[in-house]
This record gives structure tokens, C-alpha cells and sequence, in this order.
């Protein structure tokens, strides 16, 4: 990195902190600081919850994921709509007028202080995990690539955060978020065009989404029923739906956003502008990945991309023999160059297929060569993340763009972690304040009292996180580890809910067993890996209604909830 870089990361980084804190310092009472004064308008309502959802995993695992498997993760987010739809006729309406701090409020109102608080706390579980999971993801892919101190790097981005959060609670979390979409989607664009520009003066933009489909890239939909694929049509609609309402409907990271609304009507726009906008942004970044594929058809590409892969082989005994898959590689590299060529220029319907074919077959040959290079890197040294999916755009962006715009970029990445953490910091704390703190201590204390205490329990949770962070490992892909996360727990706390909404005649005591029970079989059921992630929402969700439904006929009712 140039001194460029580093005016425009660090500028970047302290104006989202500074002005976070200058906009919303003097927060006095509780309103303010947990709902936001209720003054945010639907555009910041919408960027607000775009961005909370959009972490820095977003923009490094996504195109990664995109490069290794294509399109295909986009139908993920094709519940989303739907989900949109129903909170906002459903979920919002129900919650401005009980005008509750949290969403977990309301199951007191329907059930007892038993049940908000252990659905608090599956809440706290979860999203504890996921706030130390946004700080980690881009702390160990850019102290792997730029040989930073990761420690330090947590520490850094932690403390960051909080300063931020804790000054100015929900609104320095809005007004800083506004800022930090406008860095990310300037970044991406450029990003973008960039990578077009470097391609071959021959190859177009239409070629180049060609070449992309000869390798399988462009397949965006599967409608296959096949419970062993992640991502299909089904997986999207259903599981998708019931992660996006469980995540958007009873979240408080996302709850939290769309409180702060002036009015229903500008929460429910909010909302609707994210179900418009994120699959297509979702799509953006999934095809800037794929970009980036076609770019690494005409330049070399690395055997892996972790530098500490190299690193770890450079001091084994297996230098070279790793060569020799490096060599493999480049004659593979070389081989598809002229086939794409060909590939592109060929008219003939069937001479164009045999070669498209011919370009499917390099591709498995050089994934098999990827994955020969993988079992040499855990030989040499075990502990090195072998899966690269998270290192290919960070990759990209150091040894491809142009000075200032790397440091833009990086400030793209961490302006994104800064974001979703900061929410998951505010919501934590909300959540403590309201539901645990608040509601269990017996003496009434003042508004100023409870400010305090909300700014306490967010450098807590900040500092929590950060130690997660530092003690977090690297998964599968991170972008797919915090949907994991959040799908063992989402799909039990949205069925209470739609118990709570729905079902009247089920009461705390039945719904409380019932959660207790689900929880469990969902973490069994995942760790058996008897299902797809995005299918344990569906299954928390039916399980605890239905064991709900069942209990009530067993278990008695108190006289509190007849009363209630």
C-alpha cells in the first residue's frame, strides 16, 4: 500500500467515527438513544437496514463465492420479498402501537417475563457470536494479505465501533450507516468497471458474461429438489422466507432500525426499499466476483489465494511438488485461454459446443489441481486456511487496482464491518437494558440512569465481541457461518412470535417448554448435518409451533395468564 492508500483508509475510517459522534451527541433519555428520537425517514430506515445486513463478509466472501461456484448464492435472498411484505403488514403496525424499545417486549404482554427472557436471550447468544464474526471476517483476510498483527486489527476495528455507539446509541448508528453505503457502493462500481477495463480489448462485456457461462458461472436458478444443494429456487423461497422473517421480524439488530422510523408508514417503506434493492445488490457483488473469474481467464492466478498458504509450503518439504501443481496450473491457465478464444469466435453451433465442453473439462482439471494443492498446504501446516474463497477480491484489489483506490476499497471493506457491527453493539445492549436489566430490577430509576446503563452494556458487548474475534476461527466460507449461526436460532424465535401473533389459545408455559425442546433438536439436527442450513429455519419454526400446540393440551395454565 501507498501513502495514498493510506490518507484515503484512515481519512475514510475517522470521518464515518467523527461524525457519527458530532451528529448525535447529547442523546438525554432513552427514546433517543435506543429508538433514535423516532425521526429517521424511510431512505435511512432502508440504507440503515441494508447496510446492517450487508457486512464486511459481504463484500469479501461474496465475490469469492461467486468465483468458485457462480450466480447460484443469489437465490438465497429470494424469500426476502416476501418476508418485507409480511413484517410490514404484520409485525410493524403491531409494534409501533404497543411502542415497544424491543421486539421481545410484546411476548411479555402475550406470554410472561419467562418467555421474552429466554427468547432475549437466544437473541444475545446468536447475535454475541455474530458481532465477533463481523469484526473477525475482514481482521484475518486483511492481516493475512497485508501482514497486519490480527489481534491488533480486532482491537482496532472493535474500538472503532464502539466510540461511535456508544456516544450516540440507534441515530450514530442511522447517520454513520448513510455514509457508509455511499463508500461502499462508490467502491464496488469502480471496483466494477475496473475489472471490465482490464480485460482483453477484444472481449466485451457480453463476451465476457459468455466466457462466464461456458464455465457455469451464469447459473443463477436451480430447481432441483435436491436437499444436498445449499442454494436452489425452494431453499430460497421457503428457508430463505423464514430466515428473512425471523432475522428482519424479530432481530433486534434489524428491529431496532425500523423503530427509529417517524411514522408506520415510513418504517414500511424502509423496509419495502430493501426488499427492492438487496437481491439486485446481492446480484452486483455476486457478478463482481464472477468478473473477477473472467479477469483471472487471461492473467495468472495464484494455486491459492491465503498468502499464509504460500508462506506455509515455502517452508515445508513440499516446495517442490507444489511447484509442479503451480506448473500444472499455468499450462491449464494457458490451454483455457485459447479454448475462450476459440470458444468466442467459433460460428458454428456445434464447433462452438464441443469447445464450450472442452473449457467444462479444463475447468474440473484445474479445480482437481486446487485441490491436490489444498492436502499439500494442510500437510505442510495444518492450522492454514486452505479454503481461499475469502481471500480472492482482497487479492484482487492489492495486486490489481490502482493507488488510492486500494485503500479505498479496504476502507469499502471495513466501513462495512464498522456498519453491521455497530448495529449488533446497539441491539445488544437494547436488549440487556430493556429486557434483562430494566425489567428485573425492582426500584424505578430515572431516564438518565438507563442511558448510562444502554452505553455500559454496548462497550460490554463491544469488548465481548472483540474477544470473540480474537478467539474466532476461520469456516467453510464466513458469509455462510453467520447465516448458520443465525439459522439454529432464528426459525424457534420466529415461530414463538407467530405463536404470539396467531395462535391465541397457546400459553407461556406450553410455549416455553417447546422453545426449550426445539432449540435443542435444531442443534442436533446441525450437527448431525442432516439438512441444508436455510432448512433449520423452516423446521425451528414448525417444531416449536407444533410442540407448542401439543403441550397446551398437557401442561396447565397459571392463573397469572388466564388473567393476562
Amino acid at each position: 500500500m501507498q501513502l495514498i492508500d493510506w490518507i484515503v483508509l484512515i481519512g475514510t475510517l475517522l470521518f464515518i467515527v467523527l461524525y457519527g459522534v458530532w451528529k448525535t451527541k447529547g442523546s438525554k433519555n432513552v427514546q433517543d438513544y435506543i429508538r433514535g428520537g423516532n425521526e429517521a425517514k424511510w431512505w435511512t430506515i432502508g440504507l440503515s437496514v441494508m447496510a446492517t445486513q450487508a457486512s464486511a463478509i459481504t463484500f469479501l466472501s461474496t465475490p469469492g463465492q461467486a468465483f468458485h461456484s457462480g450466480m447460484g448464492f443469489v437465490q438465497f435472498y429470494f424469500g426476502l420479498p416476501i418476508a418485507m411484505i409480511i413484517i410490514c403488514m404484520v409485525f410493524i403496525p403491531l409494534y409501533h402501537k404497543l411502542k415497544v424499545y424491543t421486539a421481545y417486549e410484546y411476548l411479555e404482554s402475550r406470554f410472561d417475563l419467562k418467555t421474552r427472557t429466554i427468547t432475549a436471550f437466544f437473541f444475545l447468544i446468536q447475535r454475541g457470536l455474530g458481532a465477533g464474526i463481523t469484526i473477525f471476517a475482514p481482521a484475518i483476510i486483511l492481516s493475512a494479505v497485508l501482514g497486519w498483527d490480527l489481534t491488533t486489527l480486532n482491537i482496532i476495528i472493535g474500538i472503532l465501533v464502539i466510540i461511535y455507539t456508544v456516544s450516540g446509541g440507534t441515530k450514530a448508528v442511522s447517520v454513520t450507516q448513510k455514509q457508509q453505503m455511499a463508500i461502499i457502493f462508490t467502491g464496488m462500481f469502480i471496483a466494477f468497471f475496473l475489472i471490465i477495463s482490464y480485460l482483453p480489448e477484444d472481449v466485451t462485456f457480453t463476451k465476457a458474461l459468455e466466457i462466464a457461462g461456458a464455465s457455469g458461472k451464469m447459473e443463477v436458478l436451480d430447481f432441483s429438489f435436491d436437499l444436498s444443494n445449499r442454494y436452489t429456487v425452494w431453499t430460497g423461497i421457503i428457508g430463505g422466507t423464514f430466515l428473512m422473517l425471523s432475522y428482519f421480524g424479530t432481530d433486534q439488530s434489524q428491529v431496532q432500525r425500523y423503530l427509529s422510523g417517524k411514522s408506520v408508514k415510513e418504517s414500511q417503506l424502509g423496509l419495502l426499499f430493501n426488499g427492492l434493492l438487496k437481491i439486485p445488490m446481492q446480484f452486483f457483488i455476486l457478478l463482481v466476483g464472477v468478473m473477477v473469474f473472467v479477469f483471472y481467464q487471461f492473467n495468472a492466478a495464484p494455486l491459492n489465494f491465503n498468502p499464509a498458504a504460500s508462506i506455509a509450503i515455502e517452508n515445508s518439504k513440499y516446495v517442490q511438488e507444489y511447484e509442479e501443481l503451480e506448473n500444472q496450473l499455468t499450462e491449464i491457465q494457458d490451454s483455457k485461454e485459447i479454448s475462450i478464444q476459440k470458444y468466442l469466435k467459433e460460428t458454428d453451433p456445434q464447433q462452438k459446443l464441443d469447445a464450450k465442453n472442452f473449457i467444462a473439462e479444463l475447468d474440473k482439471s484445474e479445480k482437481k489441481t486446487r485441490e491436490a494443492a489444498k492436502e499439500l498446504i494442510t500437510m505442510a501446516d495444518p492450522i492454514v486456511e486452505t479454503n481461499d474463497k475469502d481471500y480472492v477480491f482482497i487479492h484482487f484489489i492489492l495486486n490489481n487496482l490502482p493507488r488510492g483506490l486500494i485503500g479505498l476499497l479496504l476502507a469499502v471493506i471495513l466501513s462495512a464491518a464498522m456498519s453491521s457491527t455497530a448495529s449488533e453493539l446497539n441491539a445488544l445492549a437494547s436488549t440487556t437494558a430493556i429486557d434483562l436489566y430494566k425489567r428485573n430490577i425492582t426500584e424505578e430509576k430515572s431516564e438518565k440512569h438507563y442511558v448510562t446503563a444502554s452505553k455500559f452494556f454496548t462497550l460490554i458487548w463491544g469488548l465481548l465481541a472483540i474477544l470473540v474475534a480474537c478467539f474466532a476461527d476461520l469456516f467453510d466460507n464466513l458469509i455462510q457461518l453467520v447465516n448458520i449461526i443465525g439459522s439454529i436460532f432464528y426459525g424457534n424465535v420466529l415461530g414463538i412470535f407467530l405463536l404470539a401473533f396467531f395462535i391465541k389459545y397457546v400459553k407461556s408455559n406450553a410455549v416455553f417448554v417447546a422453545a426449550l425442546i426445539t432449540q435443542a433438536i435444531i442443534i442436533f439436527v446441525w450437527w448431525q448435518d442432516w439438512l441444508p442450513f436455510l432448512w433449520l429455519n423452516a423446521l425451528g419454526c414448525g417444531t416449536v409451533m407444533f410442540l407448542a400446540i401439543v403441550l397446551e393440551l398437557f401442561i396447565p395454565t397459571s392463573d397469572i395468564e388466564v388473567e393476562a
